[in-house]
């Protein structure tokens, strides 16, 4: 019995890829896909939109597969500041609203605390989609996507610093915003 072959490494499929290969990017596409639809989905908060987003970045991606530069950023990287940039972009362009969780509803709570935990949800949805673009995105990358500052700060294109700036002003504003309506 012969093992698989090692999967190939992103940056090869990433070269072929800028060479024209269509499978070697069917490949990465099929890697990175939801991890591309998830962070689309944080910045916007609606399904529908960020599967759009995640597949007119791939689209990107493919249009501009020469354009990558290895030194400059790992493919995943690459791949996410790109769908982070259109989903961006989206916002600037709808103002959706921010999705809140419907399944809240958990038996063992009783109906005041669901209650409870479905408005401060909602408040929470309406502080962060006051927040400008860059805050939500810094915000949403690092505690939704759980991403390390520093590859949230290079997908914003920013220093370690300044997404830290980003952080700090997005979670003050949300702070000011459920204390305000004693949250």
């Amino acid at each position: 019995m012969t093992a698989d072959p090692a999967p190939v490494s992103d940056q090869v499929l990433m070269a072929r890829t800028a060479a024209g290969d269509r499978e070697a990017f069917d490949t990465l596409a099929a890697r990175y896909l939801l991890r591309l639809r998830r962070a689309a989905l944080r910045v916007l908060g609606d399904t529908a939109a960020a599967e759009d987003v995640a597949q007119d970045a791939l689209l990107r991606a493919w249009t501009r597969a020469r354009s990558y530069d290895p030194a400059q950023a790992a493919v995943a990287t690459w791949l996410h500041r790109i769908t982070v940039n259109a989903a961006i972009d989206r916002v600037r362009a709808m103002r959706p609203s921010v999705a809140v969780p419907e399944n809240l509803h958990d038996t063992a709570l009783p109906a005041d605390a669901v209650i409870a935990v479905q408005q401060r949800s909602r408040l929470l949805a309406e502080a962060i989609a006051t927040l400008p673009d860059r805050q939500r995105t810094a915000l949403a990358l690092t505690y939704d996507q759980g991403w390390s500052g520093q590859d949230a700060a290079r997908a914003l294109k920013v220093s370690t610093r300044a997404l830290e700036g980003l952080l700090h002003r997005g979670r003050k504003v949300l702070r000011a915003y459920l204390e305000a309506r004693d949250v």
